[in-house]
This record gives structure tokens, sequence and C-alpha cells, in this order.
């Protein structure tokens, strides 16, 4: 095998990693809420503090860290998310849990944004936009090998146990790093006001909070996938952990799927994806008393969630290669910082909507994320040029 090929492997492992860290909480927060006698509507907190902590830091990481090599930079990312996730694997109380999800969020996100931009290096150009697709494909993975198993583990062992399997995790990816990064690659350096100049540039803002409101209704929705399943759809715990590997399925059906869009359109292909998005949750409250009709509209909602994220990505590289060369290591971070603002919107939303209204109104207030996404999206493709193949 190639080196670049297993590069590529590598990366997508990083993703992978990093993806179950972050999916996981999901698969296990009802254990989480037996352990600690906490309920589902304050533990979801804890997704949105993770988020939001992903979101704040990842920029400034990624701009500060900028002044040194960034092999060296990522070894060093790798061992503070190393001892966040054992930290979480051995929380014994609330506050120990929250604190640790806090350390692994500041680091994670930098984590991917380097990844991202050694892949864009190590890559043949007609080749990036399918191995940008692969890397996010490793969250996908994440959901479909990972939660899953997190899951079963929690069931079977104890959710401490699902964390200590990323911990060995982290071992085996930080020793591949150490072989195969590459150890020398071309950086702008400036000041930290210089990589924020990204965002003088309208078409950036605007699809950054397009990333936003896509994954605000993503996880208004998935922050209680477990609950969703279980007890509105009514399938029992053997069926929920199948169900949970083929939501994964699906979600790497619509990474590749949104590889195919970036070689074919790009961003000028995604609104009528998410005007499909926006129909499909609007119709998963009625949907819920057929649970296999409302099985088969999450299966399609998977593949609309995944599918912006090769078309963004590429276009805010696109940009600040042409226009803002300083702040490209800033423009490979955009998808994770937002993606993840919009996680934290989104599980907040969710939240606050078991609180107040029901669960089975999650679709509703996830559909008003969409309609705004729609209309950003449009923003975008009528004033990007790039992209068009």
């Amino acid at each position: 095998m190639s080196k670049y090929r297993l590069q590529a492997v590598l990366f997508v492992f990083v993703a992978f990693m990093l993806g179950c860290n972050e999916y996981m909480i999901v698969g296990v927060l009802p254990d989480i809420a037996k352990e600690y006698h906490s309920s589902l509507s304050s533990l979801g907190y804890l997704v949105t503090m993770f988020a939001l902590i992903y979101a704040i830091f990842t920029p400034v990481i990624t701009s500060v860290a900028n002044r040194w090599k960034r092999h060296h930079v990522l070894l060093t990312l790798m061992v503070v998310f190393f001892i966040g996730n054992t930290w979480t694997a051995m929380a014994t109380n609330y506050v120990s849990l929250l604190l640790s999800r806090m350390l692994t969020a500041t680091v994670a996100g930098a984590i991917i944004s380097i990844v991202l931009v050694l892949a864009s290096y190590v890559a043949p150009r007609e080749k990036r936009a399918s191995l940008v697709s692969w890397v996010f494909a490793g969250f996908s993975i994440a959901s479909v090998i990972g939660v899953p198993l997190g899951t079963v583990i929690s069931q079977r062992l104890t959710w401490h146990d699902s964390f200590w399997m990323i911990t060995v995790l982290t071992i085996v990816v930080f020793a591949l790093l150490v072989w195969l990064v590459p150890h020398n690659t071309p950086q702008v350096v400036g000041h930290l006001s210089d990589q924020f100049s990204l965002f003088k540039d309208r078409r950036v803002l605007v699809g950054s909070l397009f990333v936003i409101t896509v994954c605000a209704s993503d996880y208004t929705f998935y922050t209680y996938v477990r609950p969703i399943i279980t007890n509105l759809m009514g399938f029992d715990d053997t069926w929920l952990n199948w169900l949970l590997f083929t939501m994964g399925i699906f979600f790497i059906v619509g990474n590749k799927f949104g590889g195919f869009l970036a070689d074919n359109g790009g961003v000028h292909r995604l609104p009528g994806v998410y005007i499909v998005m926006t129909i499909l949750l609007l119709g998963l409250a009625p949907a819920f008393q057929f649970k296999w009709l409302a099985i088969v509209i999450v299966a399609v909602l998977c593949i609309t969630f995944a599918s912006y994220g090769s078309s963004t990505q590429l276009m805010f590289l696109d940009i600040a290669e042409k226009n803002y060369p300083q702040s490209l290591d800033l423009a490979s971070s955009l998808n994770s910082i937002f993606a993840n603002i919009g996680i934290s919107l989104g599980s907040l939303a969710a939240a606050e909507t078991v609180r107040f209204v029901s669960l089975r109104n999650v679709g509703n207030v996830g559909a008003i994320f969409g309609v705004l996404s729609i209309l950003l999206i449009w923003y975008v493709s009528r004033h990007y040029e790039g992209m068009r193949y």
C-alpha cells in the first residue's frame, strides 16, 4: 500500500476516533442518567456544552497554533485529547464528567482541522473532494460502529468502559500519526487578526451560518435518538442497536453522496437537498405511529444531514487559497467550528422542547432550522462561482 493510501486511511481513522468520543455520549445518556440519578433533559446539556466549547476553542487554537509546525501541534493536541477522554472514563459524578467533556472539546476541533489541511496537501488535487468526503465519513463510521458498540458495552458492562475503548483507540492513533503524518507542509504565518480576515468574505459568513442551521436541525432530532427509537417508535433494545448501526450506514451514504455533489456542482446542488430535509422533518411527528415509515424517514434524513460537508469544506478552502492564504488553517476548521455551534444550538433546542413541549415535537423544531438552511444555501449558491463542474 502506498504512503498516500496509508495516510488517507489514518486521517479517516482520526475522524472515527473523534466521532466515537463526540457521538457516543448520545447512546449512553440513559445509562449516565441512571447512575447519576439525573434527568435526560439535564444531561442533554452535556452535548450542548461540549459543542459550545468545541466551537469557541477551535478557531483560537487553530489560529495560535499556526506559529508552530503542524505535526508538533497535532501530537500535542492528541495528548490533551487522551487526558480528557480518560478523565471521562473515570468520571464519578456529573461535574467531573462535564469538566472532562469540556477539556476534550477544547482540542477535538483543532485536531480534525489540522488533519483536513494535511489531507489537502497529501492528496492529488483531483482526489481532494474524495478524501475530504472520506474524512467526514470517518465520523459516520463512528456512528455505524462506535456508537452502537459503545451502547452495547454500556448496556453489558458500564458506560465508563465505552470511553475506555476510545482511550485505547487514541493510543493506536497517536502511534500511527508519529509514523505517517507529514513533517513539513507549507504554512503562511501571520498575526491572529490576519487569520480572521477570512470572515470579511460574505460567502464565508453565510456559508458558516448555513452549517449551523443544518447541524441544529440534525441535533434537534439526534440528541434524543435513543428514547425516540425506543419510547416513540416502540422498538426494543435489540432493535435499537441495529437501527443505530443502520443510521450510521446512511450517514456514510450521505457523506459519499456529499463527495459526489462536491465533484458535480458543489454548493450549487445543495438547496434541493435541504428542501427535502425540511419536508421530512415536518413529516416525522405524524410518522411516529407507523414505526417503519418513521425509520425510512430517519434513514433519508441521515443522508441529507451529512451531504453538505465536502462541498462547504472545499468552498471554504478554495476561497482561502485564492483570497486569504494566511487563513487556510482557520478555513479548514470552519465546518467543525460551526457544525458544533449548530450542535450546541440543536441540542439546546431539543432539551427545551423535551422540557416544555414533548419529545414528539423535535422534528417540527428541527424544520424551523431547515427553512433557515434553505435560504442561506440559496444565497451562497447565487454568489459563489467556484466548483461548477
